[in-house]
């Protein structure tokens, strides 16, 4: 059996990689429809070997579709997933708008695919913040085994995570420093990215943290254990595509680091590489297009009875947004859809 299914946004580079990542993965289609705002009316986008011309989003009717990725941002999020939810359309949406919603599942599948079985109540289901989905997958598995009380995490999120807008930025930028007549302002990110690092992704809030930092905090607590407590740097890095984190863990229980090692070898999307010799852990340059979470530098805190570090790098684009989006769709058919 095939679905109708929807790619809203799908000339954005989240859009192109659900279309990419449902060719990949063979996701079973009866039709796949584009859509893009009017701006973008008319592009052509890739989905297997077939080339689909994008829909107009705000005339098209979600009656009879199954299934609709949200790729749009959460302003445009608010005023369409309605309408396709309303008209029977499930909808997986991948901006922050319904994360924090008690009536919409928050998924990341690896970790909490049960909770798909509530989707019911919006007919809505969120993909969480790229930099928490990585996260999630790893510590899931060492969680279930000794018990996470705190969690510290310094992040390094690549430009992509901003959009297409920043990648030019950084692009442009990097020429420019190797061009001396031509300068370019920061416009998208705060400060100059090319050759720089910038501790601010989102707006600040009362207490000091940015909103990314937020997020990961009240994700983490909604998808894995809201008891763990957890405290995060997110920063901005020339990077273009693959976001890397410095993960500290505290456990209730004593986990030792060879232990742990096992645990998330065979843990599903995760992927240890993890050799304590030079160029034997992976970066974010080498994750690009894979749909694995890579585990690196696993060892003891030697400042914590049951402490461990960890570094988890993995494509923001694929397990950060579209590849667990289209997860959470196989998770739906699994489950849900399959059964009638």
């Amino acid at each position: 059996m095939g679905y109708k299914v929807v790619v809203c946004g799908a000339t954005g580079n989240v859009g192109r990689e659900m279309l990419n990542i449902l060719a990949e993965r063979q996701f079973p289609t009866d039709e796949v429809v584009a859509l893009a705002s009017r701006r973008s009316l008319g592009t052509e986008v890739s989905f297997g070997d077939k080339t689909l011309t994008t829909k107009d989003l705000d005339t098209f009717d979600f009656t009879g579709y199954d299934i609709a990725f949200f790729a749009i941002g959460g302003a445009a999020t608010r005023e369409y997933a309605p309408k396709a939810a309303k008209a029977g359309c499930v909808v997986i949406d991948n901006s922050s708008l319904y994360r924090y919603d008690p009536d919409v599942p928050l998924i990341v599948p690896e970790v909490n695919p049960e909770a798909v079985d509530r989707y019911g109540k919006k007919n809505i289901i969120a993909n969480p913040n790229c930099s928490t989905a990585q996260m999630v997958v790893a510590l899931k598995p060492l969680h279930d085994r000794a018990r996470i009380k705190r969690v510290v995490v310094s992040t390094y999120q690549s430009v992509s995570g901003a959009g297409k807008d920043g990648m030019d930025e950084l692009w442009d930028q990097t020429k420019a420093v190797y061009n001396p007549t031509s300068e370019v302002e920061p416009a998208k990110f705060t400060k100059q990215i090319a050759f720089n690092v910038i501790p601010h992704i989102d707006v600040f809030m009362e207490d000091g943290s940015t909103k990314e930092e937020w997020k990961m905090v009240a994700e983490t607590k909604k998808i894995v254990d809201p008891a763990i407590k957890v405290t995060a740097t997110c920063v901005r890095v020339p990077v273009f595509v693959g976001h890397s984190e410095a993960i500290n863990i505290e456990f209730e229980d004593f986990l030792d680091e060879d232990e742990a090692r096992d645990i998330l070898r065979t843990a599903p999307g995760c992927l240890v590489v993890d050799k304590r010799e030079d160029g034997g852990y992976v970066s974010p340059i080498e994750c690009v297009g894979d749909f694995a979470t890579f585990i690196s530098r696993i060892r003891q805190d030697s400042t914590l009875d049951n402490g461990l570090n960890m570094w988890v790098v993995s494509d923001n684009l694929r397990k950060g947004a579209a590849l667990n989006a289209v997860q959470i769709a196989e998770t739906l058919v699994e489950r849900v859809l399959a059964k009638g």
